[in-house]
């Protein structure tokens, strides 16, 4: 079964298809007794466990799952053997996922040695690895050293699996997620465009994974202020979404949510509402009501009604989703921050200093330490602590 993983953010919802590998054949081994065989089974069984509870937004719960996975492959295995390596991937993009980028990144990096080792460094499980390396620079905002990793990732796709595979398209896709991060909109246009066109001749014009795709380009037109181009791909990619797979179903909220951020770039709020609205009823009925999905739902209508001037419906859903958030994720997960950051504005715009300030300075205490002194979001981050404190020194 293959890890497919889109990332939601708080402020934007966009799909970063960041390409986790499925269980791979590996490397012949002298025969196993049936001891053996049953440990690596329970192995698998965990691993699966992990995937399932990842699915479910149970991140905490799926470590120690994927923990033991790992543990099981390295005694019985061996320490570079390719279920090894993917044991020590799917643990790192659980880390990744909880924003614990420090240990995430020693694990990707033994994982690509040991690809490369026994598979060779034009194996597309290598370029897998080096994908998802890739992605957690990209995401630290580290982007001089994701770009070589995704731009390699790429090339070894390209040659290995032929021009129009499904994972060149992914490839693509966190290329240009990458310079979109940028604001480079001219380099990643053109790759945003080669991936749909990718999807679509390999998939057809009705697959979930092009509506992602329509969903991804239009972030970009977005990002852009180009509302015409944008709203009819995130349209396109609803229809896609509930053709498909029913309107009840996770990805068709996440569409619908894209969809309500446009309409309220635009201000048009009576339009955004009752897509956020339908969106987060989605998702607290599919996902359950602590989801991470939800947090971003309740964020997002949370920051409509603060934009319309309407604060006592405003904050309990900005508290709500900074809960849900620390519950799932932990204390200090950049999403944590994000909310924080959110949640003091909202209390800053009422004057109220004195509950925003503390907010604003553990946000930035996330941010310096899981991202370092230098991401973009640290610059934000004090500057609004900066614009905060002035008004409250001159009164």
């Amino acid at each position: 079964m293959q890890w497919f993983f889109k990332s939601v953010s708080v402020a934007v919802a966009i799909a970063l298809l960041v390409n986790i590998p499925s269980l791979v054949i590996g490397q012949s081994l002298p025969p196993q007794s049936a001891e053996q065989k049953a440990v690596l089974e329970e192995a698998e069984q965990l691993n699966q466990q992990a995937l399932q509870l990842y699915k479910e937004g149970k991140y905490s719960t799926a470590i120690p799952l994927a923990e033991r996975a790992l543990a099981i492959r390295e005694k019985v295995l061996s320490k570079e053997h390719p279920d090894v390596a993917l044991s020590l991937n799917n643990l790192a993009h659980l880390y990744y996922t909880q924003g614990n980028y420090q240990l995430a990144e020693p694990l990707y990096h033994r994982s690509l040695a040991i690809r490369e080792k026994v598979l060779g460094k034009e194996h597309p499980s290598v370029a897998n690895s080096l994908n998802n390396l890739g992605s957690l620079y990209n995401a630290r905002g580290n982007y001089q050293l994701a770009e070589p990793l995704l731009q390699r990732s790429l090339a070894i796709r390209e040659k290995v699996l032929s021009k129009e595979h499904p994972d060149v398209a992914t490839s693509l896709n966190n290329l240009a997620y990458l310079y979109k991060a940028q604001g480079d909109y001219q380099k990643a246009e053109p790759l945003f465009v080669r991936s749909l066109a990718i999807w679509e001749k390999v998939l057809g014009k009705e697959h979930p994974d092009v509506a992602t795709s329509l969903g991804n380009l239009a972030s970009l037109y977005k990002a852009q202020g180009n509302y015409q181009k944008a709203e009819p791909l995130y349209q396109r990619s609803l229809a896609i979404y509930e053709k498909v797979l029913g309107k009840e179903h996770p990805d068709v909220a996440f569409s619908l949510n894209n969809l309500a951020l446009l309409y309220k770039a635009q201000g048009n709020y009576q339009l955004a509402e009752p897509l956020y609205q339908r969106s987060l009823a989605i998702y607290e009925k599919v996902l359950g009501k602590e989801h991470p999905s939800v947090a971003n739902s309740l964020n997002n209508l949370a920051s409509l009604y603060y934009t319309q001037g309407n604060y006592q419906l405003a904050e309990p859903l900005f508290v709500r989703s900074l809960a849900i958030w620390e519950k799932v994720l932990g204390k200090e997960h950049p999403l944590v921050a994000r909310s924080l950051n959110n949640l003091a504005q909202f209390y800053s715009a009422q004057g109220n200093y004195q509950k925003a300030e503390p907010l604003l300075q553990r946000s930035l205490a996330i941010y310096e330490k899981v991202l370092g002194r230098e991401h973009p979001d640290v610059a934000t981050s004090l500057n609004n602590l900066a614009y905060l404190t002035f008004p409250v020194k001159s009164l």
